[in-house]
């Protein structure tokens, strides 16, 4: 289950990687990229099948971010979530946050076992702030009935 440290310690690190942009503006993986540039994070664009993203390198796996970032954001099927978790542990990223229908079972329970932080079953982009209304009004939602984490 996910803590409310959990998510402030993911967002106190600036440099994050973002498994699954793709060219698309209406791609969640590309405004998740766009969405935590704006707010000051050094974000890396990780999708194998392109070299660049509007300008920008793109990497091919968390692997060629080896040393370079701290935590990572998939926004993959669940398959490929399985595999970008090894190499989130042979990169030394510690951190993963598996974006809603990003999560499988293998994946958090190879995180658990390897030491490394996951966060499941929430957006980022309602607790990266400053967020946008539809993410403020959802998190209060949350808040009100007590599905939060704690």
């Amino acid at each position: 289950m996910t803590s409310k440290k959990q998510i402030e310690e993911f967002l106190s690190t600036e440099k994050i990687a973002v498994v699954g942009v793709s060219g698309s503006k209406k791609k969640f993986g590309n405004i998740v990229f766009h969405d935590l540039k704006s707010k000051g994070y050094t974000a890396y664009p990780v999708n194998p099948k392109a070299r660049e993203i509007e300008g920008e390198k793109c990497y091919p796996d968390l692997t060629s971010l080896s040393g370079i970032a701290e935590a990572a954001v998939l926004v993959v099927p669940p398959k490929v979530t399985d595999v970008v978790v090894q190499d989130a542990l042979a990169a030394g990223i510690k951190k993963i946050w598996m974006q809603q229908g990003s999560e499988s079972k293998e994946a958090i329970k190879f995180c658990l076992e390897n030491d490394i932080d996951v966060i499941t079953d929430h957006c980022i982009l309602m607790f990266a702030q400053p967020a946008g209304f539809i993410h403020k009004a959802h998190k209060w939602i949350l808040n009100l009935t007590g599905q939060l984490p704690k």
